[in-house]
């Protein structure tokens, strides 16, 4: 029994990975969704069988009808506008073979070929090798109005992929690649829809990332004034969002090696603020290292958003924009809680001086852990200088122009930093000064005339 035991359980058992293929396009009246999934994935039917276990595809249609209902129909939920569409109608259900190509090579062949001829009956094919074909029909108002879709296909393996392509009324078509359960996808987004997604996602990664949380509080403990933190946290918003935005169009490098430098660079950005909180904070100058980690934290930024960039539509750059907005109110989150705290702490807990040296060790102990681990990870990689073609040279000449816009922006902040400080340098003795009264060099103390020579001007204390 124990040895037979696993063989009967073999059918039933959820696949590790799986990936659907799919294609939705709006037509007249009617939208049309073809969808391409493993018969593994499908648990639990009652499969006609012939000879040692091959399909009876005489008796099959049934069955195939009823699983695609099963297991995708009831889950896959489509909108018109934000109004849910009826269950569909299975418009036509088959078996392929693994080897058919018909969903790689276009809607047209995959929709022919799931309407089309069934396969000869006297096919030799096992339920768990074949793939189920289907063809969805929703009604529609109008092919024109904007579409959604959440796949809602998680129960079908332990990790699922729906790749996913739209093919729009004007003959574009998008492509999606969706892992789990990504929600609503709105299928060609308009710009408000598009940003409040992105600004949300932003907005937890941030509150998601451990190691952005730990770069900031380094740089709140020793300022705790939201009024001083504010050019900080600018200098750290802009450099982030250069970065970012230069990836998303492709100006950084696609080495397999530069992800694990970046994380690599985050975790010794956090050592060295750690650190320099210990050791000797150079408060005044501390925007500046800010920017500069900035840009390294704006690449990080960028590999969490590459996946999802494709729910952006035809608004990268509003999308982009909206993330910083959403990562910029995270950080601001973040702040409002923290400087309380640590005020209250330092103020009833523990020295200032003490407080901040803990804290900023414990911080530079977890990035030093985090450093050593990630440059571990990297040493695996071998390091190679991309090829000097034309697309090599594009690619530079996009790196260089980001590199002009950082070093202008870091000039202006500068520039804005130091007349502040000097206009501080200058205004604070002149004013703080007191002044003196004048001295008369006469005896009685009047007015000096012409003929008694020139007055005195009054004077200042040195």
């Amino acid at each position: 029994m124990a040895l037979v035991a696993p063989v009967g359980l073999g059918a039933h058992e959820i696949p590790n990975e799986v990936t659907i293929h799919a294609f939705l396009k709006p037509e007249g009246s009617r939208v049309i969704l073809l969808v391409r999934a493993p018969l593994a994935a499908m648990r639990d039917m009652d499969v006609p069988v012939r000879g040692p276990g091959f399909l009876d595809l005489s008796r099959i249609d049934p069955v195939l009808r009823d699983a695609a209902m099963l297991w995708i129909g009831d889950f896959v939920h489509l909108y018109e506008g934000d109004l849910p569409l009826p269950k569909p109608e299975v418009l036509a259900a088959r078996v392929s073979l693994p080897s058919d190509r018909s969903f790689q090579e276009g809607y047209g062949e995959a929709f022919r070929h799931v309407t089309g001829a069934a396969l000869p009956l006297d096919t030799e094919l096992y339920w768990e090798q074949g793939l189920l074909d289907v063809a969805f029909v929703y009604p529609i108002a109008s092919e024109a109005s904007q579409f959604a879709i959440r796949p809602g296909l998680t129960r079908l393996g332990l990790r699922v992929n729906v790749v996913l392509r739209f093919l729009m009324p004007d003959g574009r078509e998008r492509l999606f690649d969706l892992h789990g359960d990504p929600g609503v996808v709105r299928l060609d987004p308009r710009w408000h829809q598009a940003a409040l997604r992105f600004t949300r996602e932003g907005f937890l990664h941030i509150l998601d990332g451990i190691d952005h949380l730990l770069f900031l509080f380094c740089l709140v403990i020793p300022f705790r004034r939201l009024g001083a933190l504010v050019a900080v946290v600018t200098s750290f918003t802009v450099a982030h969002s250069i970065t970012l935005i230069a990836s998303a169009y492709d100006v950084a490098p696609g080495a397999l090696w530069f992800p694990p430098l970046v994380e690599t660079l985050i975790a010794l950005s956090i050592v060295y603020m750690a650190l320099e909180n210990i050791v000797a904070p150079k408060l005044e100058r501390r925007w500046l290292i800010t920017f500069g980690f900035g840009l390294i934290h704006g690449f990080g930024f960028s590999f969490a958003l590459r996946e999802t960039l494709q729910l952006a539509g035809a608004h990268v750059l509003t999308s982009l924009l909206a993330f910083n907005v959403g990562v910029e109110l995270g950080q601001l989150l973040v702040l409002v809680l923290l400087v309380p705290v640590l005020q209250a702490g330092f103020r009833h807990v523990i020295r200032e001086r003490i407080g901040t040296v803990v804290l900023s060790a414990l911080v530079a102990h977890t990035g030093w852990h985090w450093m050593i681990d990630r440059g571990a990870a990297l040493a695996q990689y071998r390091f190679e200088w991309p090829a000097l073609d034309a697309a090599f040279g594009a690619a530079l000449l996009r790196a260089l122009m980001v590199l002009v816009i950082v070093a202008g922006a870091a000039w202006l902040l500068s520039l804005f930093t130091r007349g502040g400080a000097a206009r501080a340098v200058t205004r604070g003795p002149a004013e703080a000064a007191p002044r003196t009264a004048a001295v008369s060099p006469f005896p009685d103390g009047g007015t000096p005339d012409a003929t008694r020579g020139a007055p005195v001007e009054e004077t200042r204390s040195a």
